[in-house]
């Protein structure tokens, strides 16, 4: 018999993913019914590069001449393999967890949707998907989908620490892609490392930025405490209203800056809020995915 503590995770993840995972479904049936087919890259079995061998790679895999030449064992990867791997990463620390009215859902909850229905449309288009950051090998089908989504709910879960507020910084193969979605209020520096570090290499990127409407236009008036769910502190502004257009500047500010950075990697950046349709963001990401992939291999 399961220990209480096993048990009662399985009851708890099974009564949330099924629930996300057609949320998530039906976002992504509605974006497909507006893209009429997606070219696929790759020339199948054209060589591509030797990478260094992998737990979870079978030794099938394994290009034992070029491993002669040296002490490591190499894979022969191919053009499809390199270039149809997405790893995939939504922001879920602390700060994503507000929603200005009860009728909205998080930030958290909608980077979960978009994150989750991008990677069924990706695993319908053959491609293959991980989760940035947990090592595994990324993988096609509704296996892959259920794995994205088992993984987003134990990363959320863990009460050792909360999670990060920016991606982390893993090696990643030559030709890849990275979806990054998270509010990205984080200084502008922190940001900058993480594309330079991933377009360096080669890596494709594609930045999602979910903000609550509150966030965007702060509709507040009069006096109103303001409190972080960060342990920033608490900051009380005796008059919103006076704020309100030096804050839309800050904003405007920190969007433009994010554009700034992703310009010179080609990387793209789809903004969102959460009181609009999931499905309008995430037609725009799937196209623009598809867009550079065409361009990166013309």
């Amino acid at each position: 018999m399961a220990a209480p503590s096993t048990l009662n995770r399985s009851l708890e993840l099974a009564g949330t993913l099924p629930a996300l995972m057609v949320a998530a479904d039906r976002v992504a049936a509605t974006v497909i019914q507006g893209v009429h087919g997606r070219r696929r890259v790759g020339q199948g079995d054209a060589f591509w590069q030797y990478r260094p061998y992998r737990d979870g790679d079978s030794a099938s895999q394994i290009d034992w001449r070029q491993s002669a030449r040296s002490r490591n064992l190499f894979v022969r990867e191919t053009e499809w393999e390199a270039a149809a791997s997405v790893w995939l990463w939504r922001d879920a620390s602390p700060s994503m967890q507000y929603a200005s009215l009860r009728n909205l859902e998080t930030k958290a909850v909608r980077a979960e949707l978009i994150t989750l229905a991008l990677a069924s449309l990706l695993t319908d288009a053959a491609e293959r998907i991980a989760v940035l950051g947990t090592g595994m090998r990324p993988i096609t089908g509704r296996v892959g989908v259920r794995r994205v989504a088992e993984t987003l709910y134990d990363e959320t879960r863990d009460g050792q620490r909360p999670p990060p507020s920016l991606p982390p910084m893993v090696p990643l193969p030559a030709h890849g892609t990275v979806v990054l979605v998270s509010d990205w209020l984080d200084p502008l520096d922190k940001i900058e490392d993480v594309i330079r570090y991933y377009a360096s290499v080669g890596v494709r990127g594609h930045l999602v930025q979910v903000l609550d409407p509150a966030e965007e236009d702060l509709p507040f008036d009069g006096h109103v405490k303001f409190e972080g769910l960060e342990a920033e502190g608490q900051h009380t502004i005796r008059r919103v209203e006076t704020v309100r257009t030096a804050y839309g500047a800050r904003l405007a500010a920190q969007k433009e800056g994010l554009q700034r950075l992703a310009r010179p990697a080609n990387w793209t950046v789809h903004l969102h809020r959460t009181d609009r349709p999931a499905q309008t963001v995430l037609l725009s990401l799937y196209l623009a995915m598809a867009d550079l992939r065409r361009l990166s291999m013309a």
